[in-house]
């Protein structure tokens, strides 16, 4: 996979990694911390720079997302389960990990769009729920611009500071996740304590 990465970056360039991003939005199994990695090393030793690298990445997850948006736009609940049992398998979707994400959808609404592209998985899959609810497009796109440019801009940041050791991060990046993972709890329960106390302040 990073050599496959590395030879999609190396012959079209940044848009290499846009295309990447774009398809791992996708198809699940595609690491997106890799190329991103990769476009952070670029960046280090000049052959990119980092707004336009970030904004081709992220345009490229509004695109994977808008893909699976208009799916659940176009398909029924039942029809979805049909498509992952049918075609799930070959982009790594499992049924459990779909109902995963409409649970989390029906939970937490339309935040979970911003907070669920920092969370693998269910930052792809959340996009289905969201074009099933037909949400509003413009807040659809505003919340997966913000979630995945904060995703794209701390991992191309790390590869710029690993600069040629970048390959390197592959064999601890499952604990940069949970970093991640623990950041996105700190940040929502910030989020949900200022709520209620600002509804708390208005009730009085």
């Amino acid at each position: 996979m990073i050599d496959f990465a590395t030879k999609l970056v190396e012959s079209i360039g940044i848009f290499g990694a846009g295309l990447f991003i774009a398809i791992e939005s996708v198809v699940i199994p595609l690491p997106s911390e890799l190329v991103l990695l990769l476009s952070g090393f670029n960046v280090s030793i000049g052959e990119f720079s980092f707004f336009s690298v970030w904004t081709t990445t992220t345009l490229g997850s509004l695109a994977g997302a808008y893909l699976l948006y208009s799916i659940g736009f176009a398909v029924s609940r039942e029809g979805i389960d049909k498509l992952v049992f049918r075609f799930g398998k070959f982009v790594g979707i499992k049924q459990r990990d779909v109902h995963a994400a409409f649970k989390w959808f029906d939970r937490y609404g339309t935040l979970v769009i911003f907070f669920g592209r920092l969370v693998p998985l269910i930052r792809s899959l959340v996009s289905i729920p969201a074009g099933l609810a037909k949400m509003n497009l413009a807040r659809f796109s505003l919340l997966t611009a913000a979630g995945s440019g904060i995703w794209n801009a701390l991992w191309i940041s790390i590869g710029i500071q690993l600069g040629d050791r970048w390959r390197d991060a592959e064999n601890w990046a499952k604990y940069l996740d949970y970093a991640v993972y623990a950041l996105v709890v700190l940040i929502a329960i910030v989020f949900v304590t200022r709520m209620i106390r600002r509804r708390g302040a208005s009730a009085n």
